[in-house]
């Protein structure tokens, strides 16, 4: 009989060692996820930037004027934003790079593709495809159009 009461024995021990042992790695894993969010809400990562490090990460690019494809001209400003100060500080002296991808662009549009709300946002989204690749020390998060005018 004492055999018996072994074999009960070692098996118990090892539910026990099993259950401590998972107890244990749950208890790591939800330690472990706690920390890696707590992490990421003293870096701001997984926020929206407030508006002043919008602002301070942004460049204007100041009006511009030139031919659209067809007769028309037009004239507009943009503003970019990037993912950093350091990437709107290099975007600043890429300006004369950012102004002839815009006179390049424009130059083979016409105004129909430039019309309503669609036409813009592919102008701004081509531009920052565009720009992209220039950048080394980030990248462009967005292209604004704050004044345009077609005549």
């Amino acid at each position: 009989m004492s055999g018996v009461k072994k074999k009960v024995k070692n098996k118990l021990l090892t539910i026990i060692l099993i259950v401590l042992v998972t107890i244990t790695l749950v208890a790591v894993i939800v330690f472990a996820l706690a920390w890696q969010m707590n992490k990421k809400e003293d870096t701001g990562q997984g926020k929206e930037p407030s508006i002043d490090e919008v602002i301070a990460a942004s460049v204007d690019i100041p009006e511009i004027t030139t031919n659209l494809a067809g007769r028309q001209f037009i004239r507009l400003s943009l503003k970019i934003q990037t993912d950093s100060e350091e990437a709107a500080e290099e975007l600043e002296k890429r300006e004369f790079q950012v102004n002839n991808i815009v006179i390049h662009e424009l130059s083979e549009i016409t105004r129909e593709e430039l019309e309503g709300k669609a036409g813009k946002e592919a102008f701004e989204s081509t531009i920052q495809s565009l720009l992209n690749p220039l950048m080394q020390e980030g990248e462009i998060e967005r292209v604004y159009i704050v004044s345009y005018i077609i005549q």
